[in-house]
């Protein structure tokens, strides 16, 4: 799961699905129109597979990813995040695909059908690298520059990216707003409350953790799906897509060290030295913006006012109201959708 502002903290948006039809939220002006006019919308779960699953090798890995829409339309990157996986994004990929754009889906390092190129390669979690990744995948794809959109460690990813190669980033969906953090950030301890919501972070600190959740990933993913979206009622088939990427053999060693690095209880690489350095400054984006949250979270996270001055270009930021959670590409596919036409536009 994500992390917040400042703390490594994430968010949890959405809205009901029984909105869908009368457009998920209120849109005001020529932007709103034109959204409209480039989507026909779904019913959440609509749709349950993708037409095109491909391989290509990026950088360190061999990316899974999934891609619909026009090979000339404009590109958009959705990137997910713990524990999920690419199916956040199948009815967001073909409303996207049906208003013209080329739509990339990947499965992050440690997850789906995305595989390290060398068994020498350090199984690393931490946030550039992520980036540095999806960064890579642009560059295979022959990808100049595209609208990134994401939520949990893909909104960090976009982040990233957005910060500091704005040059690639088109726009920015980010759902939770701003989640660049620090390993400084991660050692500073909260109020005790605040600590009991983040209890997996410490059960992955130990051993026992790193095995607990080897052995039971799938009980632990449902039962962080359930906690993270109170209000959604997935069935079995759709988290059974999803959970099918956590068999990985790299899942376990990326999520353990993501969680570990964040609290500088693991070292990362020192050629991304750098790079972490330069996050760890906060960095203003400049590109333009639409951050989302929602008014039925299943763990704490920070007002748009916590974030909204990290973001210097065009910006808008969206409330979903309706009681969905912290998958909101899945729950609200609409409303997620529309702000990435909307980012196109602003």
């Amino acid at each position: 799961m994500s992390d917040g502002f400042d703390h490594h903290r994430r968010a949890f948006l959405g809205v009901a699905a029984m909105a869908l039809a009368a457009g998920e939220f209120a849109m005001t002006g020529a932007a709103d129109a034109h959204s409209a006019a480039h989507m026909a919308p779904v019913k959440t779960g609509t749709h349950t597979s993708f037409a095109a699953l491909k391989q290509i090798d990026a950088g360190l890995l061999n990316v899974g990813y999934a891609e619909a829409g026009p090979a000339n339309g404009k590109p958009v990157i959705l990137l997910h995040g713990w524990p999920y996986d690419i199916y956040a994004f199948v009815d967001v990929a073909l409303l996207l695909a049906h208003a013209g754009y080329r739509v990339i889906v990947p499965y992050l390092r440690g997850y789906g059908t995305t595989r390290f190129l060398s068994a020498d390669t350090m199984r690393n979690g931490q946030q550039s690298v992520v980036a540095l990744d999806i960064v890579a995948l642009m560059d295979a794809l022959k990808i100049d520059k595209a609208i990134l959109a994401g939520f949990d460690w893909g909104a960090r990813t976009a982040d990233i990216i957005a910060a500091l190669w704005p040059q690639r980033c088109e726009g920015l969906v980010s759902v939770s707003g701003y989640l660049i953090g620090s390993q400084a950030a991660g050692k500073v301890p909260l109020a005790p409350a605040a600590e009991f919501q983040w209890w997996y972070q410490f059960y992955f600190a130990t051993d026992r953790g790193r095995d607990g959740y080897d052995k039971y990933r799938r009980d632990f993913a449902k039962l962080i799906w359930k906690l993270a979206s109170p209000k959604w009622n997935f069935d079995d088939a759709t988290f059974d897509r999803s959970a099918a990427s956590f068999d990985n053999p790299d899942h376990v060693a990326i999520v353990i060290h993501n969680y570990r690095w964040r609290q500088a209880l693991a070292q990362g690489e020192t050629k991304y030295d750098d790079l972490e350095s330069k996050l760890a400054a906060a960095p203003v984006i400049a590109v333009p913006t639409i951050t989302m949250e929602g008014d039925a979270n299943g763990a704490p996270h920070p007002p748009p006012s916590a974030y909204r001055a990290k973001f210097s270009g065009k910006y808008e930021s969206r409330v979903i109201a309706g009681g969905v959670g912290h998958n909101l590409p899945q729950e609200a596919p609409t409303a997620f959708a529309k702000a990435v036409i909307d980012v196109d536009r602003i």
